[in-house]
């Protein structure tokens, strides 16, 4: 179960793309704006609002807060995660993410090619394809 509700959480982060910082979860009835509403709220947050609100205050509130690890080392181990798990939609926001937490194109791309050999050729050659449309490369 702890398994399971991990890749959950996991999945959720990856699914939003929500900077660190955002604002805390708000319903659609707190504010009609959308643009106060954060990610998780613009999201999911009219279908499955416990989940946003899951996602704003503990994951983005609190796990990407703690001291024990910067937020970029976050950013790399969630690329990793998501280039092993081959989510290919979520590894899209979460490289942006990264490069604004400070890791280089070129880590990401290093971070890429290691995997390879970890998390599979496949995997690695999506994550390729990926990067190549978020960096601008061609």
């Amino acid at each position: 179960m702890k398994h399971l509700l991990g890749n959950l959480m996991l999945s959720a982060s990856m699914v939003l793309a929500v900077l660190p910082g955002v604002a805390s979860a708000q319903t659609p009835a707190e504010g009609d704006d959308k643009s106060r509403r954060s990610r998780a709220q613009q999201l999911m947050g009219a279908t499955a609002p416990k989940l946003a609100e899951l996602t704003d205050d503990v994951l983005y509130g609190d796990i990407w807060e703690r001291p024990q690890l910067s937020k970029r080392d976050r950013s790399l181990v969630t690329v990793a995660a998501l280039i092993a798990m081959n989510r290919p939609d979520q590894l899209r926001s979460h490289l942006a993410m990264a490069r604004q937490n400070g890791v280089t194109e070129d880590e990401l791309i290093e971070t890429i090619t290691h995997l390879a050999f970890y998390a599979g050729w496949p995997n690695a050659v999506s994550a390729v394809a990926v990067a190549k449309d978020v960096f601008g490369r061609e």
